[in-house]
Order: C-alpha cells, then structure tokens, then sequence
C-alpha cells in the first residue's frame, strides 16, 4: 500500500497530471480560424445577389449589363465592323444596315442579338400554346400582342387547346436590318422542330400529330428605340417562310 505514496510513484503521476492539463489547454482551444465540417451532401453557397431579373426580359442587345453600367456606349472602333462583317459580306445592304445600327447603339452584337431572339423565339411560341398572356405582354409589341391575345382567346371559345414540345433550334440568321428615326429593326429567319397538337373539348387531335417532329421556318422582326432608356428589343412582325 505504502509503494502508492513512493515519492517516485508520486512524481511520476503529478508530471502525468501536468501533461495531460497542458495538451487539453492546447487541443481544445478555438483560435476562430477554423473550417466548418465538410459536408459532401452539401450544396456549395452562391454568392450573394440582390437582383431581381423579369422572366420576361430576354437579354438581347442593347439589354446587357454593359447598358446599364455605361459600358454600351464605349467606341469600339474598327472592332464593331468586323464583327458586322462575319455575318454580313462587306458592302451588302445587311452590312450597311448593321453598321448604322452600331453606329447608333454601340452594345450591338449581331451573335449575341441571335442568342437572344432564339431564346425569345422559343418563350413566346411556348408562351402563346399556353395562352400566357402575362408572358407575351413584355416581348411583343401592341399589334402583335393584340393579334396573339386574340387568336388565343378565339380558340378558347372554340374550347380547343394546344399542347407544344419545343424540340430546338436547327438555325437562325439576320436576313434584314433598318434604322428609320431611332428605331432599330432586325429581321431573323429560325429554323425550329415542334411537336404541335391542337386538341377540341373532347379531347379529340383537331390539328398536328402528337408523334411527328414538325419543321418550322419563322421569319420575325424585332424593334428597339435607340433613342429610348428602355433597353428591351420587342417583337413587330411575324411571318411564315411556308
């Protein structure tokens, strides 16, 4: 019993006790550096953003965060015409036309123009299958929208309905261009795959296949005035290739 209190026995524990106080003083402080616990079901945080972008709002030229930062207005010198030239042969009326665009909104970018009439394309047809006229209401002008409200409500009455699959686009390209005044005009000309069917009350196929990929060709105009802080390209007119 007397070996417990050894003066070496009591040594030995009293450095063990010393030891084992400093190591938990040192492992268990917080420095406030520290990674939280990884997570690897966790989706990574986005950064913050406080902006609130319109469905409606397609980003066509002239609607670019450039505009709205004063970038748009920057003079790119030779660089805007050659990015005309790449979609229209040099000294063509397209050319010319696109050049007075520039000239007048020097944001415009005829590939990025594309990008945003496709995406636009595929909202509106979409849209006016649905009959969603809230949707339409930003991306066309009065007269088409007044035209597409009406075949919308026309089928209503008639109790027919339309169910759409956009499938894609196969093509899409600027065939014609204007400025008269500030208004900007630019004409594009889609190649689209739909699977179209309109149904009546019963239920019954009125009009299209439910099982057949139709091929569309669109040719649809859409404005902007240069002149305008409203920096949204609209639809003006629309015909069919067929």
């Amino acid at each position: 019993m007397n070996e417990i209190f050894d003066p070496l026995n009591l040594l030995l524990m009293g450095l063990a006790v010393f030891i084992l106080f400093r190591l938990r003083s040192v492992l268990g402080k917080r420095t406030g550096n520290e990674r939280p616990p990884f997570d690897p079901y966790t989706k990574p945080e986005q950064p913050n953003d406080t902006s609130k972008p319109d469905d409606n709002v397609i980003p066509l030229p002239g609607s670019s965060s450039e505009q709205s930062t004063g970038m748009g207005s920057m003079d790119r010198g030779d660089d805007g015409d050659v990015v005309i030239d790449k979609v229209a042969p040099a000294g063509s009326a397209l050319n010319g036309a696109l050049k007075q665009i520039l000239s007048v909104d020097r944001s415009f970018e005829p590939e990025p123009f594309l990008q945003g009439a496709q995406a636009a394309y595929e909202m509106i047809v979409m849209a006016f299958a649905d009959g969603d006229k809230k949707a339409l209401k930003n991306l066309l002008s009065k007269d088409v929208y007044e035209g597409f409200v009406a075949a919308i409500e026309d089928r209503e009455k008639r109790g027919e309905t339309i169910e759409s699959t956009f499938v894609g686009i196969d093509k899409a390209e600027i065939v014609e261009a204007a400025l008269k005044d500030s208004i900007a005009q630019v004409t594009v000309k889609i190649h689209s795959q739909l699977i179209s069917v309109t149904r009546d009350k019963g239920g019954e196929v009125v009009d299209g296949d439910p099982s057949k990929v139709t091929e569309v060709i669109d040719i649809w105009t859409f404005a902007r005035d240069t002149g305008s802080r409203d920096p949204n390209w609209k639809l003006v007119a629309t015909e069919s290739a067929e």
